[in-house]
């Protein structure tokens, strides 16, 4: 169910409010007063539920088993009829509310959206604080405000059928489908059509200022930002999109590929986001992101004149027809053999389609390129100007005197005066540099879309398995058609095993250093492919390089020559060698400074008993040069070893000729299984209780985790498949009842979550709490009272199996976890 209204409307009174509402929703209605009630419900047959708040609409939505969709839809249903909203309910979730904001208060990209809100011109609709939180929620109280009154109001005002699209997909007939929603959602009030309108006088931002924000991340980042007009009613020529290909292409003559040569910059992206405020009835903003190099930071003024220099270029050499029929051509493919995507995600962007386009185009509205109009791209393209951007800069890189502090993130930031004269150069740059240029055309748009296996005798009892079709000491193959699909499209898959890429600390850091060189001299030719939906995956894995080629198949045997090609004979220079170490440093610096992240991190080095410490690494890194790296390469490339699985539209003869092109860019000795890399996780000896207590990397970090791992057995023989069973039978046994405990009713914190691991191949299951509130060690001793709890529960309700073993093994397992 998607709703016309959104964090825009908040009142200025009670920021965050929308959001606020979104929470409550799920905290019981009169036919269901149970607060817990249909979470329990999804719980209990298979389902899920989630829901968030936009700029101008709030999106609610769900999965379930399909014989208890009604029971899902009759309590969905009540959100939108009769929901209670208690106020002892309401003053559990404002600390939810809260703990979902301190999720992301040190986050860079979030402390940068909320400054560009703050720095926006009073009185403008995206001059606000949509997160909300306790201080903004109990602020509004403070000041006199009856938070359930004004919730109430925004329901009545705003929650009615008039601005509601609703999205059901089911196995059920559709008549049955549309019988059930007359049925349930006949009481959600009637109300007019019309959607909240704003009123906007003058620009988002005043012309000519730069804002630094200190980052929290050693990070970077120059963002620019156009406001254009509302193009909603544009969908069908979409300027903006054909604006975005080329600003954030990735090819020779881009922008990026000119920065890169420069050693300013790593990455690139543009375009209009379909989050937020970035593309709402108010405006479009367009924005362009651009991740520096140390150097790149010393030269942001010359950037954007670069950046200039470019749009002048777009606007000399007209819009260019052929371009936008490459665009139109890949978004027709696009939609023609779209894959199946999950059935919650799917209805929530067609509930969010049926806000914004006219019925026909619902489902194809977000592909479409109908109409070519060099105009309308003439137009937009005049938005580009200095005097409509918005520049930001994030760094840890801050100095000033004059700093100034975003209330809400408590962000500090400094705003700095651009210079009449370099307006005036952006405005018309003298000289445009000869590398920028338009991209070539795309030698990876796929002509032939043939299915293969309409041509074949399918054996059924061959049909399920992938089969090794080759098995060398070079190579070993694995190989199935699909014939169930029947889309244009496969998935290829290798492991290759480098020699002594994992023997040490030494050998590890400069295999990691010689495969993100390998992914940056492969950008340019990867990038082509996938604007042609062709993707590339470059990895390391221990020892091993993880090359994965996926999407339509036609081209997919020129790129992989072209990629093994360059992988077989390239040698990284000096210039990109510098840029790439000083990336990798960076990443190093950035590890762990989520909590979340971190914990998981702690686990696996306890685990693993080859694990390699970020620390150690970023130690050793600071002394590897270039000539440390060559001459490691001709080792590493020596001796391979290469696994691969071709799955889809190919045929047994097509994946054959694969494995030739391995061979005949790699003609070096076999690597023996003897010198491969293989990852051993250490067996917890029986009742082991390790204990690692750790401070949180940013120490500005308000958040703490607590994560309980237990260890169950390795992956073995024909009962693993039953022990898989049983961990997930046991994590949908208590997945609810331990969030709805630890989350719901005492709000530990805003991340309460239990999963099954698989850690290279030996299970286990961990219990997971985050929270700003409190301490690990309080988080353990409710964690420990949610176990009793489940324990009672466990020991109270039946289950009903004929087959005693497995229940016996279960019942095990819950007394292990409970008994620790």
């Amino acid at each position: 169910m998607c709703v016309g209204f959104g964090s825009l409307s908040d009142p200025p009174e009670a920021q965050g409010l929308a959001h606020f509402l979104e929470h409550m929703l799920f905290m019981g209605s009169t036919e269901f007063p149970d607060e817990n009630e249909y979470d329990s419900y999804l719980s209990k047959h298979g389902g899920s539920s989630n829901a968030y708040t936009e700029a101008e609409h709030s999106c609610y939505h769900f999965e379930v088993e399909r014989e208890f969709l009604k029971g899902a839809l009759r309590r969905f249903s009540q959100f939108f009829i009769s929901p209670l909203v208690k106020l002892e309910a309401m003053e559990r979730e404002v600390l939810a509310v809260d703990s979902e904001f301190n999720q992301a208060l040190q986050n860079d990209s979030f402390r940068l959206q909320q400054l560009q809100c703050h720095t926006s011109e009073h009185g403008h609709p995206f001059n606000t604080f949509s997160w909300g939180n306790k201080k903004s929620l109990v602020d509004a109280v403070e000041k006199g405000i009856d938070l359930r009154k004004q919730i109430l109001e925004l329901y009545k005002d705003y929650y009615h059928g008039g601005l509601m699209k609703l999205v059901v997909i089911g196995g059920e007939p559709l008549d049955l489908l549309q019988q059930w929603v007359v049925e349930l959602f006949l009481d959600v009030r009637q109300g007019s059509l019309g959607r909240p309108e704003f009123t906007v006088e003058g620009p988002v931002w005043r012309a000519g200022k730069l804002y630094r924000l200190q980052a929290v991340k050693d990070v970077h980042i120059l963002e620019l930002r156009w406001t254009l007009p509302c193009l909603l009613q544009e969908y069908l020529k979409k300027p903006e999109a054909y604006l975005a290909h080329l600003l954030g292409h990735e090819g020779k003559g881009s922008l990026h590929y000119f920065f890169k040569a420069k050693g300013w910059a790593t990455s690139l992206s543009a375009g209009v986001s379909d989050d937020g405020m970035q593309r709402s009835s108010v405006a479009y903003i367009f924005s362009m992101s651009i991740h520096l190099t140390d150097s790149g930071l010393e030269k942001i003024l010359d950037v954007i004149g670069y950046v200039y220099q470019y749009l002048k270029l777009l606007h000399l050499l007209s819009p260019q027809e052929w371009i936008f029929k490459e665009l139109q051509e890949m978004g027709n493919l696009d939609f023609r053999f779209a894959e199946e995507e999950p059935q919650d995600d799917y209805a929530s962007e067609l509930a969010e389609n049926l806000l914004v386009y006219p019925a026909e185009h619902v489902i194809y509205g977000d592909y479409v390129f109908e109409f070519w109009d060099e105009e309308m791209i003439r137009k937009i393209l005049g938005f580009f100007t200095p005097e409509n951007m918005r520049i930001d800069v994030v760094s840890k890189s801050f100095k000033s005197q004059d700093v100034k502090y975003e209330p809400w993130f408590g962000s500090h930031y400094v705003e700095e005066e651009i210079s009449p004269s370099l307006m005036e150069l952006w405005r018309d740059p003298p000289d445009i540099d000869v590398s920028l240029h338009l991209p070539l055309k795309n030698e990876f748009i796929p002509c032939d879309f043939s299915i293969r296996a309409d041509n074949m005798q399918i054996d059924p009892a061959n049909e399920s398995l992938p089969v090794c079709i080759l098995d060398e000491p070079l190579m070993k193959f694995w190989y199935k058609l699909d014939s169930t699909f029947k889309l244009p499209r496969a998935n290829t898959y290798f492991q290759i095993n480098l020699k002594g890429a994992y023997l040490n600390l030494k050998s590890c850091l400069l295999t990691e250093l010689y495969i993100h060189l390998l992914k940056d001299e492969l950008n340019e030719i990867i990038y082509q492919a996938s604007v042609a939906k062709l993707e590339t995956s470059v990895a390391m894995y221990s020892d091993k390089l993880g090359l994965k080629l996926y999407g339509f198949n036609d081209k997919l045997p020129v790129l992989l020559c072209t990629v093994l090609a360059i992988a077989n004979s390239f040698l990284p220079t000096n210039d990109r060698f510098k840029v790439i170490k000083e990336n990798v440093e960076r990443t190093l610096k950035n590890a762990n400074m989520k909590p979340l992240r971190h914990s998981s991190y702690l686990r696996l080095q306890i685990l693993c008993k080859s694990f390699y410490d970020v620390d150690e690494k970023l130690a050793f890194l600071k002394d590897l040069s270039l000539s440390d790296l060559k001459a490691f390469i001709p080792e590493l490339r020596s001796q391979i070893h290469i696994e691969g699985l071709c799955h889809g539209n190919l045929l047994e003869k097509e994946v054959l000729d694969i494995s030739n092109i391995f061979k005949s860019n790699f003609s070096v000795q076999p690597m023996p299984v003897t010198m491969r890399h293989r990852e051993q996780v250490i067996c917890f000896p029986s009742g082991a209780n390790f204990v690692r207590d750790v401070s949180v990397k940013n120490k500005s970090e308000t958040n703490s985790v607590l994560e309980l791992y237990f260890q169950i057995e390795p992956e073995v023989g024909v009962e693993a498949v039953k022990l898989k069973a049983l961990i997930d039978l046991f994590d949908e046994i208590v997945e609810e009842p331990h969030y709805n405990q630890l989350r719901t009713k005492e709000q530990l914190g805003y991340v309460v979550q239990c999963s099954p691991r698989v850690t290279y191949r030996v299970y286990g299951f961990c219990f997971c709490i985050q929270s700003s509130k409190y301490s690990p060690v309080w988080e353990v001793g409710k964690q420990q009272h949610s176990f009793n709890l489940l324990r009672t529960r466990g020991n109270a309700e039946s289950v009903t199996d004929q087959n005693t073993g497995i229940i016996d093994l279960f019942t095990l397992y819950l007394n292990v976890v409970f008994d620790h």
